[in-house]
């Protein structure tokens, strides 16, 4: 009996001790998670004073708490923003990276091709005078359509190359036998024997070589970081699904909600989060590397064999040469003309007398030949640097930028900065405890099993898919680049095209890109309407 009220005796001093406890625990203050819940912005207007009972959290532990529904609410959203202002941030020195080196390039290109032009115009005004200003639009033409093919433009290098060797031997022609009267149709008899007469030597040809093969590395490789910053800005402005923004509040917030607003999560449980959230990012990141790699292989040829200003800055003396050759073969090409293209009538009265005087200031003239600029007389380019050292500079970040999508979460998840280094003392979204689940590998198909985030894994994010494709069409064209070969379609805004991806527009991917999916695998185009037709069932 005295055993029995012994027992009776302790269960009640306990129970008396546990409702005390309780009743400490109800009672505990939230001053703290109110002082940090205002410095977020929010009104304290129903915030509580005290701990309550928490059967109304949704996405929080239920037990006591500082939160209401609305500050549940409020705090998901804030989660949100603050995960997508993290992408954009963590992001931001990539994105720039594009920017800058994108507008750097493409400032050193067109003032390259200013500097060329002026420096032409200047040396044939100097030397020829008045026989280079009447003729002055078929080198100012040449300029423009370079110009144009590296803008965008629908050029074929080889053909306007081509036109203009073809003009300029027309002009030549001429004036080297500018006693005689020539008929347009003459004019087109004569463009048929430039390549079997060889009148310029064979500065032609290497110079259509040099100039094609580096235009198209050039252009193709600015393309490419334009493409590079478009994807980058894209895929950066994340689509938070609502399964995140449950996983985002549970990690960042819900400490507030238990009375720990200081605390931070535990570094495993930030990469769980962040991978389910950022599952279809880390899918980029295979194309993504293949880009970067297509990069810095069309960057080691526009330092070697494909270099543009090694091409540019003589441009001016090579062509001088090709017409010094044209000049002291006249004799032997008028001839052939003559031969092929029949005799051409004489100019008029009295010209067999002017045509000899004018004919022997044009040999004096055309023999006047001139020296370069030397290399301090070169003017600087907007860049402010030679197109090798450029080119160093936009490699090393270009490396620095693979794998990036994949490392987006361990980058966001820095210890101390976001999440707590001690890893017995930080938040496992349930205490302050350590956090004993496995990190899940990154992308979209080892989500099926992450303990903090419910993935959809057949699914697919569209923006993803988007950029995905764009950065593979980039990719080929690259590869064509650093072979030397451009890839020539008709305008691509007359296109129309269906995609691999039931969710994806051709609209999406942009007009520059869309001439340019026939070469991808699968794809076909209409002869009769110009439509892109996508593969059958299987395409990936």
């Amino acid at each position: 009996m005295t055993a029995m009220w012994r027992v009776l005796v302790v269960f009640c001093t306990l129970s008396v001790l546990s409702l005390s406890y309780g009743g400490d625990i109800k009672a505990k203050s939230c001053s703290d998670v109110r002082q940090a819940y205002t410095a977020k912005g929010f009104s304290l207007v129903n915030v509580p004073h005290q701990e309550m009972s928490g059967e109304h959290l949704r996405v929080c532990p239920q037990g006591y708490t500082c939160c209401t529904s609305d500050m549940e609410d409020k705090l998901g959203q804030q989660s949100k923003l603050e995960f997508e202002n993290l992408v954009e941030e963590t992001s931001h020195t990539l994105r720039t990276t594009f920017v800058s080196r994108h507008k750097k390039f493409d400032e050193f290109f067109l003032e390259l091709l200013d500097n060329s032009e002026k420096s032409l115009n200047d040396m044939f005004t100097r030397t020829y005078g008045k026989l280079y200003m009447q003729n002055s639009e078929v080198f100012l033409d040449l300029f423009t359509e370079l110009k144009r093919y590296y803008t965008g433009g629908n050029v074929n290098l080889d053909e306007m190359l081509n036109d203009f060797w073809s003009r300029l031997l027309e002009r030549m022609f001429q004036l080297l036998n500018s006693q005689y009267h020539f008929t347009d149709d003459y004019l087109e008899c004569i463009s048929k024997y430039t390549d079997q007469l060889k009148p310029f030597g064979d500065v032609p040809r290497k110079l259509k070589a040099q100039v094609t093969r580096a235009f198209i590395a050039a252009r193709t490789f600015v393309q490419g970081l334009m493409v590079g910053r478009e994807v980058a800005n894209r895929v950066a402005k994340v689509n938070v699904a609502p399964a995140c923004i449950r996983a985002l509040t549970k990690m960042l917030y819900c400490p507030y909600c238990r009375g720990l607003p200081g605390l931070k999560p535990c570094q495993n449980y930030c990469q769980n989060v962040m991978r389910g959230c950022l599952a279809n990012q880390a899918d980029l990141d295979p194309e993504w590397n293949l880009f970067i790699d297509a990069m810095l292989l069309v960057a080691d040829r526009l330092q070697g064999p494909f270099n543009i200003e090694a091409v540019m800055d003589p441009i001016d003396v090579k062509i001088s040469e090709a017409i010094m050759t044209m000049q002291d073969n006249s004799m032997t090409v008028s001839a052939k003309v003559f031969q092929g293209c029949g005799q051409p009538k004489p100019s008029g009265m009295g010209s067999s007398s002017r045509g000899s005087r004018s004919a022997r200031g044009i040999s004096d003239v055309f023999n006047a030949r001139f020296r370069p600029y030397s290399p301090e007389e070169r003017p600087t380019t907007a860049a402010g640097t030679s197109l090798d050292r450029l080119v160093v500079d936009i490699k090393e970040k270009l490396k620095q930028s693979k794998k990036f999508w994949s490392k987006l979460p361990d980058e966001i998840c820095v210890k101390d900065k976001m999440t707590e280094s001690d890893e017995e003392q930080c938040w496992n979204s349930h205490a302050k405890a350590r956090y004993f689940p496995e990190v899940v590998k990154d992308g979209l198909t080892n989500q099926l099993n992450n303990p903090e985030v419910e993935v959809d894994i057949t699914r697919p994010d569209t923006l993803i898919r988007q950029q995905i494709m764009t950065l593979r069409v980039m990719t080929n064209k690259l590869k064509n680049a650093y072979n030397g070969n451009d890839i020539y379609f008709q305008d691509s805004s007359e296109l129309t095209c269906f995609t691999p991806y039931s969710d994806l527009k051709c609209e999406s991917i942009p007009v520059a890109m869309r001439a340019h999916l026939p070469r991808q695998q699968g794809w076909t185009v209409s002869s009769l309407s110009g439509h892109l037709h996508a593969p059958g069932p299987g395409y990936t």
